[in-house]
Parts: structure tokens; sequence; C-alpha cells
């Protein structure tokens, strides 16, 4: 009798364990399936055109409003302090990712036009988008492991935003630079042999112009004498708010302060100003309807980009010239050995007290950062800077259909042995 309850209570927890595991990736599934429904052929409500304006538009007003909406309720000057572990794991997984990355590059030898692409998928990952959709999916059971459902979901949403800021800094700088196209050497011959034949033209061209406007010189300054006599003076250099201005428009401000990291920022300061948090997120203040018309624009973040993301891949993986080895080693990577890395890491920055004692969640969201596939703000500088885009779009198609195995797996291992 006592072995058949236990058998019963083993069999129910790990009922518990596999849905709270695989529920979540089944819900993107469905999400993503739904997209890539409306994206094929026969439906086509949903073409190409159709899902950049639907990401322009989740970029620009729904994942602001979120991160608004759920960071600044959450966020205090206090949490602030508790929560510093936060975008230094996240620098910590790029830091990591990368180095592994190095490594894979120089075993795998691939191509050298994509040597630091190889670089990037494996070293940056997606620590926004994601995240959102599997926090939501999980703190939506009553159940589960960590919270109840309001305050897992609102804590959840604050903490992954919290790290987002510094995830598109990391994108905008370092990631920007690393996918600059190379510099074909056929392309600086080339160059060279034009600009040797332009040279001899170009100074017979200069004798030429020289001798004719000493010719004409030579008359103009026998019949009159220049009036003005133009100095090399510097341009006057910019004060007060021009010098701003021409700060922010210098270098890659403008790509570093998109919207989402615009709504982190404003989120720590309205919520941490005790005067601000009480007018927009205290209940029945004075502009607490602007704050409940900003949470229902922001519900509608994660539905679209799980239906963007399906939607792209009804174009299957591309024209990639990776090479399969490289392929393989980049998803295999990714999706296999950084999360152990991430681990790790985690754990070993609970032993050392820099993390909340007894937050689960906190803790779940630290090792989803680790776990995610590629970024997908990476595969958008591929096409920002006009490199290595399909390499990009098949890499990303590949590991979102493979992680809905790996991800179940991690998922397993987090609930069932960390927690």
């Amino acid at each position: 009798m006592d072995l058949s309850v236990a058998d019963r209570v083993m069999g129910e927890s790990l009922f518990t364990l596999l849905k709270f595991a695989v529920l979540p990736i089944a819900k993107v599934l469905v999400m993503c399936a739904l997209g890539l429904l409306l994206a094929s052929s026969s439906v086509n409500i949903l073409p190409a055109p159709s899902r950049r304006q639907l990401s322009k538009l989740v970029f620009s007003l729904f994942l602001p409003c979120l991160i608004f909406t759920q960071l600044g309720k959450a966020v205090t000057v206090e949490k602030i302090l508790e929560w510093w572990f936060i975008p230094v794991n996240v620098i910590l997984a790029s830091t990591f990712g990368c180095c592994l990355g190095y490594l894979v590059a120089f075993l795998v030898k691939p191509p050298p036009e994509f040597f630091n692409f190889t670089v990037i998928m494996i070293g940056i990952g997606n620590i926004g988008n994601i995240p959102l959709v599997i926090i939501g999916a999980i703190c939506r059971e009553k159940g589960n492991p960590f919270e109840h459902p309001d305050t897992c979901n609102t804590n959840g949403v604050a903490y992954i935003s919290f790290g987002q800021w510094v995830g598109a800094v990391i994108v905008y700088t370092y990631v920007y630079s690393m996918l600059a196209p190379p510099v074909r050497p056929k392309e600086l011959d080339g160059s060279n042999s034009t600009n040797g034949v332009m040279t001899g033209k170009a100074e017979s061209a200069s004798e030429s112009t020289e001798r004719n406007v000493a010719a004409t010189s030579s008359e103009e300054t026998s019949i009159s004498v220049p009036l003005l006599v133009l100095d090399d003076v510097p341009p006057p250099r910019p004060q007060g708010w021009e010098l701003v201005k021409a700060w922010l428009s210098h270098g890659r401000i403008r790509d570093i302060m998109q919207p989402p990291v615009v709504a982190s920022f404003l989120a720590l300061l309205f919520g941490c100003v005790p005067l601000l948090r009480s007018l927009i997120f205290t209940e029945h203040s004075f502009l607490y309807f602007l704050f409940d018309s900003l949470n229902i624009l922001g519900g509608a973040t994660v539905p679209c980009i799980m239906l963007v993301l399906g939607g792209n891949l009804v174009g299957g993986a591309g024209a990639s010239k990776l090479g399969l080895r490289t392929t393989v080693a980049i998803v295999a990577t990714r999706l296999l050995v950084t999360p152990i890395i991430g681990i790790a890491t985690v754990l070993s920055a609970e032993k050392l007290g820099f993390l909340p004692v007894g937050n689960k969640v906190f803790k779940f969201v630290l090792l989803l950062q680790h776990t995610m596939p590629s970024s997908i703000l990476a595969g958008a500088v591929t096409n920002l800077r006009g490199h290595a885009e399909k390499e990009a779009s098949a890499i990303l198609f590949y590991e979102h259909i493979l992680a809905v195995l790996s991800m179940a797996g991690w998922l397993v291992l987090y609930i069932n042995v960390l927690f």
C-alpha cells in the first residue's frame, strides 16, 4: 500500500515537473505555428512587409510599455541594490560565451569572413523576448514552483527588463563592431590599380588647370585687387545644448538609446522617486489611468513577438554559406554548452552570497539568460551592416527549432534539481 502511494506521488510529481517544463515550450510552439500559418502563401495575412511593420510596432511601442509598467512597478532603490547581479550576469554570460565562441571558431575554422560571426552567434544570447514568454507561461499556472502568479510574473518581467538595457548596449557597441563587413583584397587591388591609372590623368589635368589658373590670375591682378582675403579660420565650437546634440549624434549613441532602453531608464526613474511612483503606479492615484493604458498595450508584446517569429520561419533556413560543420558547432555550443557555464556561474554567485536568499524567480531568470538561443538583435545587426544576413537567418531558424527540445530539458533540470 505504501509502495502504491509512493508511486502515485512520484507519478504526480513527475507529471507536474513535465508540465512546468514542457508546457511553456508548447505554448511558444502554438503561437509560432499560428504565425507560420498566417504567413503561409495559402493564408498570406502576415507577409514579410507586415511582419516588419509589426516588429517595429512591438519594438517601438508594445515592448517599451511592458518594460515601463512591469519594471517601474516592481523596482525601488533598495531593490536596485539587491538586483545588482542581474546586469553583471548579462556581462558575464556575454564574456564567457564569446570566449567559448573564439575557442570553437579556432577549432572548427569557419570561412574567414564568418569568424567574428561565429563568435557572436555563440556568445550573445536572447535575454529579452523568449525569457518573457517562458516566465509568462510558467507564472500563469497557479501551482507554479515559484510564487503567486501575479507577483511571479511582475517580478520575473522586472528582472528580465533590468538586464535588457545592458544587453542592448552590448549589441549596439561590441556586436556592431564585430559584425563589420570584411575588406576584400581584390577590391583593394582593383582600387589601387584604378588609382594608378587615374593618377596620371589627374596629374596632367592638374598641370593644365594650373596653367589656366595662372593665366587668369595674372589677368585679374592686372585689372583689379581682391577686396577680401579669406583666412583659415576654424569653425566655432558648439556650446551648451548644441554640444549635447553633437555628442548624441556622434557614434552609435542613438542606436544604443533604443525605445526599450529608454523605457528601462524611465521605469527606474519613476520607480525610485517616491513622488513620481505615487502619481503613476499607485492604484486610484491621479495618473493611474496612464499606467493602466500602458499596461494594456504591453500585454500585446509576447503574442506579437511569437507571431512574427513563427512567420519568419516560413522561408526556411535560407542559402547559408557557413557550411554544415560550422552550423552544427554554433547551434550545439549555444544550446548545450553555454547553459552548463551558466549553471556554474549562477551557483558560484549563490555560494558567494551575491543572490537574494530564497528568491527562486531571481535565480531562474539568471539561468535563463545563459540558456536562450542566439540574440535576435544580433541578427538584426547583420541586416544593418549588410553582412551574413542569410547565415544569421539560418542559425536562428535551426536554433529556435531545436531549442524546443533543449530548453525543455534544461527547464526540467532547473526546476527538479536546482529548486
